[in-house]
């Protein structure tokens, strides 16, 4: 589903690339950790996957989609396939749930049917929201303001958003970060079961080691800009993840 071979990703006036010769392949229902220190690569890893960032070298494939080759209209259906879940959130405060729910939508709804829906939501439009709220654990908050929202809350509702957008590629960049150690195990449980029923391919990064080793099937260890270790979780050992400066 995710396939990369040999990126390189060079950020203007840094003498060293964010990212050097980076490969990895991930399957659909596959869940990967990436760790690393902070400035190892992570974030900018992301921006690539998503065509945020240009690569001055290698390939990123999802799918059967060249990334580098995606512009226009093609670029914009890359993104519909690849959902993110940032560390803070991103949604909008002053809307209610629902709203924020379906803001995963936009994608494949015109701008017409975007502002009727902000007005008048119809039932099935409610309905999809109810639903994707119901997986992540919160439909009685369909109609609640989102600042309202607990920060555990918030995140899921960024989940439930990115069930909406109907991706084979979800990105998960330290969604855990800003949530304590009860709440972060319950997203990553709820993120990697969202992968394995509907086949998505997950890429996660974390700073936590026990959370990486606990939940996921491969951990991926990335440090100035190159991957240092890509191995099933059965063959690591808690010490390997811990990076020198």
């Amino acid at each position: 589903m995710l396939e990369i071979e040999a990126l390189t990703v060079r950020y203007p006036n840094q003498p060293k690339p964010a990212l050097e010769g980076v490969s990895m392949r991930v399957e659909g229902g596959e869940r990967v950790a990436l760790v690393g220190p902070s400035g190892g690569g992570k974030t900018t890893l992301f921006r690539a996957i998503n065509g945020s960032v240009p690569s001055a070298a290698g390939a990123i494939v999802v799918g059967e989609t060249l990334v580098a080759q995606a512009h226009g209209a093609a670029l914009r259906a890359l993104r519909r396939r690849i959902a993110v879940i940032a560390q803070m959130h991103d949604l909008v405060d002053r809307l209610a749930v629902y709203q924020n729910v379906m803001a995963g939508a936009l994608g494949r709804w015109s701008s017409l049917h975007a502002l009727r829906f902000l007005i008048h939501p119809n039932r099935r439009e409610l309905g999809e929201a109810h639903a994707a709220l119901e997986r992540v654990g919160i439909a009685e908050k369909l109609r609640s303001r989102t600042s309202d929202l607990s920060g555990g809350q918030q995140q899921r509702v960024a989940i439930a958003r990115a069930l909406v957008q109907r991706p084979s590629v979800l990105l998960a960049d330290e969604p855990v970060a800003s949530l304590d150690p009860v709440l972060s195990e319950q997203i990553l449980q709820l993120l990697c079961e969202l992968a394995r029923e509907r086949g998505l391919a997950l890429l996660c990064s974390l700073h936590q080691p026990q959370l990486a080793m606990r939940y996921f099937d491969r951990v991926i260890g990335l440090q100035h800009g190159r991957v240092v270790f890509d191995r099933p979780v059965a063959q690591l050992e808690a010490g390997t993840l811990v990076f020198a400066s």
